[in-house]
């Protein structure tokens, strides 16, 4: 299976590429996410619960960083076993872009299952490949932006919600 996009993002390459590299970030945005850990250096370590079609399973996969052009390009490697559902493997090429609105975020996406998730179908793997990426994309693009806006916004601190908050820290934590 093979899927490409791209994403205009509100925010520098430079707060793009950071929220690319980072646990929290990557953790808040991927759908069903129970842990993220690791480094871009070492690598990433994921716990996602997803329920594809009649199959529901619980993911523990690896995610590694390759080909790493600060901030235009990196390539992400992955593999996922999730017990007697299957395995789901992969990698995206990701490129980013400055644009007028801020960076293009372009995305070209490779993917393998197997298993029990192999047989319900590639319209069912396709159709779930799609709304996984949709979904990652939406919530990483308003998570980087609430964050670059919180920098720019930051006097406004009275009745702010939980998640503005936190993306205020993430982008603190960029900018020191």
């Amino acid at each position: 299976m093979k899927l490409s996009d791209s994403r205009d993002i509100a925010a520098p390459p430079e707060v793009v590429w950071a929220a690319l590299l980072d646990a929290e970030v990557l953790k808040e945005c991927v759908p069903g996410c129970q842990e993220m850990t690791g480094s871009p250096e070492e690598g990433f370590e994921a716990v996602v619960v997803q329920k594809v079609g009649p199959v529901k399973a619980t993911f523990k996969g690896q995610v590694t960083m390759s080909e790493m052009n600060e901030p235009t390009s990196l390539t992400l490697s992955g593999e996922g076993k999730g017990g007697a559902a299957g395995f789901a493997k992969g990698g995206a090429n990701v490129t980013l872009t400055p644009s007028d609105v801020g960076t293009t975020l372009s995305y070209d996406v490779e993917a393998k299952v197997g298993g029990k998730l192999a047989q319900l179908g590639s319209r069912i793997i396709d159709g779930f490949a799609k709304k996984m990426a949709d979904q990652f994309f939406t919530r990483f693009q308003e998570v980087v932006e609430g964050a670059d806006k919180a920098g720019e916004d930051d006097a406004e601190d009275s009745g702010e919600s939980a998640a503005a908050g936190e993306k205020k820290g993430w982008f603190k934590r960029f900018v020191s």
